[in-house]
């Protein structure tokens, strides 16, 4: 690309909350700096209190390239991280990645031409999930298959369209500004949170299977059922805030959980007929990991069904219990005017 069209492009700023992320970091990182995108660009971390080795690789970050820096996140969570990166940068094009997330080349040019080409607010594409374990690799199968995560494009692929929501984000700062930027109430679900208001506000959320970022699943099943049940908690509360904004999808998970629980219990407690359920459910996530599991080693394969029953039963065990004063405490607080995050930039 000519020098002239390099100055024409907008200008990136490339936000990245992060805690506890030192085993991903830098190659995040790199993959971001690596880049073809030909005009300016920034990365500003945002810094949560981590106990790892987090803080030295950024700082090494910063010594070395630039266009990094940090800002800092006391709280540790994601949705303030971010609005902290929003505004400690300063362009007008806004890339949300994570710090276990790597951006496939050619993502910030695809993404900032197709912001142009549809009048998008927010861009985004195909959370795609690879393991580095047998476990990983097993988690990751199940978070590309409509058996665990049903038909949401952004994990199983699809057409180039308008949509609910994507992964990550690619957006417009000043509608981020207009907004307000992330409800900082959200610990989880809060991308889908923004990309209701965004939609609310006549904004256009675009899907395209063009863009991928790799993702890197949970190392275990005790932090893949935490990082679940957090996502049913929370996409509960999103419903609680949002009335009508209730997809049928989300039920399956539930329905689930409690199909399973009341029949064990009645199986073992009345007759052995409500086993039914439990049973059916069994053998429907082992069929299924035959099916979705070729090309896994055996292990993986037979990890497949628990990777499957983690991600189902602790979604719906937490949109079950999410607690309703979870849901008024967010109301309650509301999301921070747009000009509180212009006032707090720079």
């Amino acid at each position: 690309m000519n020098t002239k069209a390099a100055e024409e492009l907008p200008a990136v700023s490339v936000i990245m909350p992060v805690l506890n992320e030192e085993r991903h970091l830098r190659t995040a990182v790199r993959h971001i700096l690596e880049q073809d995108y030909a005009g300016p660009m920034e990365v500003v971390i945002a810094l949560g209190p981590s106990t790892d080795r987090t803080a030295q690789i950024a700082a090494e970050l910063v010594a070395e390239d630039p266009r990094v820096r940090t800002v800092e996140n006391p709280t540790g969570r994601t949705p303030a991280g971010l609005n902290a990166a929003i505004r400690g940068s300063s362009h007008p094009i806004v890339v949300r990645v994570d710090g276990h997330g790597l951006l496939t080349p050619g993502y910030i040019t695809t993404a900032v031409r197709l912001l142009g080409e549809m009048e998008a607010a927010n861009v985004g594409g195909i959370m795609h999930a690879e393991g580095e374990t047998e476990w990983e690799n097993a988690v990751a199968v199940a978070m590309t298959s409509k058996i665990g995560v049903g038909n949401a494009a952004f994990h199983t692929g699809g057409l180039a369209g308008p949509a609910d929501t994507v992964y990550l984000g690619v957006f417009r700062r000043e509608v981020l500004e207009r907004l307000g930027g992330y409800n900082e109430e959200f610990v989880r679900a809060q991308d889908w949170e923004l990309n209701y208001r965004i939609r609310q506000d006549g904004g256009l959320v675009w899907f395209t299977p063009q863009l991928r970022v790799t993702y890197r699943p949970r190392p275990s099943v005790k932090a893949l059922a935490k990082q679940y049940k957090d996502y049913g908690r929370w996409r509960r509360v999103v419903t609680r805030y949002h009335r009508g904004s209730v997809n049928l999808r989300y039920l399956a998970p539930p329905a689930a959980f409690l199909g399973v629980m009341l029949g064990v219990v009645l199986g073992a407690a009345v007759h052995p007929a409500f086993l039914a359920a439990p049973v059916a459910y069994l053998l429907g996530i082992v069929g299924g990991a035959l099916v979705e599991g070729r090309g896994l080693s055996p292990k993986a394969k037979a990890l497949l069904p628990v990777a499957f029953a983690t991600m189902h039963l602790s979604w719906g065990f937490g949109f079950l219990t999410s607690p309703r004063s979870l849901a008024r405490k967010v109301i309650g607080s509301r999301t921070r005017s747009a000009g509180d995050v212009v006032a707090e930039r720079g």
